[in-house]
């Protein structure tokens, strides 16, 4: 069934609750957000909320916070070795977007159909591509933090050369793990949602895994090598192309 339209209080609540939260965040000890990142997460918010409602905004909440909890493993360890995330793991604008945009893009198409009643049955697989989004982008940061913080042996993906940990491309099995780990459990959050359905959880998670491994080809490969190919750019990317295989796959299964 397609989301409810959403009315002029549901997008009050997106805009006073999303700001209150936000607020809090700001005034937090452990800074998860830059201010940049806390302007643009409202943005986000906002959208998420007035297009998917309740549901869509939980998902991103689950996403936000064990990705940025697992920032911060091994935290002390990977910063002796110069690979932990820059501003001791706070998100900025550019991190925003480069885990959600293609999530959001989803998200306001489901608005699209839903209030023009077209093509309506289309509604289903952009909720998928929408969790597929977020399950690739999870996995991405489970498999790369804890690889950097606990990966015995790390490989260049392109030749499978020993590698320092936090090189690009480079992949371990206990970063492979973590990720699959997290796409399977943020997927299973969102079918507890309601937002996909039970076969949907096995299709986020194999549309993860093979983005997470296109993103560490190109990682690999061309990302220091193109001027345009920033961090934030691959991770658009690799969400981009989770949604795609994860909406490619439920249009070839029997509806």
């Amino acid at each position: 069934m397609p989301p409810a339209i959403p009315s002029m209080t549901d997008w009050l609540i997106a805009i006073v609750l999303n700001a209150v939260l936000l607020g809090l965040l700001a005034i937090a000890p452990k800074k998860l957000l830059t201010p940049g990142g806390i302007v643009n997460a409202w943005i986000l918010g906002v959208i998420v909320w007035g297009c998917l409602g309740w549901r869509g905004y939980l998902l991103v909440v689950f996403y936000f916070l064990v990705g940025s909890g697992v920032t911060f493993v091994g935290k002390a360890q990977k910063e002796a070795l110069g690979i932990a995330e820059a501003r001791s793991g706070a998100r900025g604008a550019g991190n925003v977007w480069g885990s959600a945009l293609v999530g959001a893009i989803c998200a306001l198409l489901v608005l699209g159909l839903n209030v023009t009643q077209f093509a309506i049955d289309f509604i289903p697989l952009l909720a998928l591509g929408y969790v597929a989004s977020f399950c690739t982008k999870l996995s991405d940061t489970c498999g790369t933090e804890i690889g950097k913080a606990y990966g015995q042996r790390t490989f260049l993906i392109t030749t499978l050369k020993p590698v320092p940990r936090g090189t690009e491309g480079a992949v371990s099995l206990e970063g492979t793990i973590s990720g699959v780990v997290g796409s399977v459990a943020i997927a299973i959050v969102g079918w507890s949602l309601g937002l996909i359905s039970p076969i949907g959880i096995g299709i986020c998670a194999i549309a993860a895994f093979v983005a997470t491994t296109i993103e560490s080809l190109i990682g690999a490969t061309i990302e220091d090598k193109v001027p345009f190919l920033t961090h934030d750019v691959v991770n658009i990317l690799n969400t981009l192309i989770g949604a795609i295989v994860a909406i490619a796959i439920g249009l070839l299964l029997p509806r």
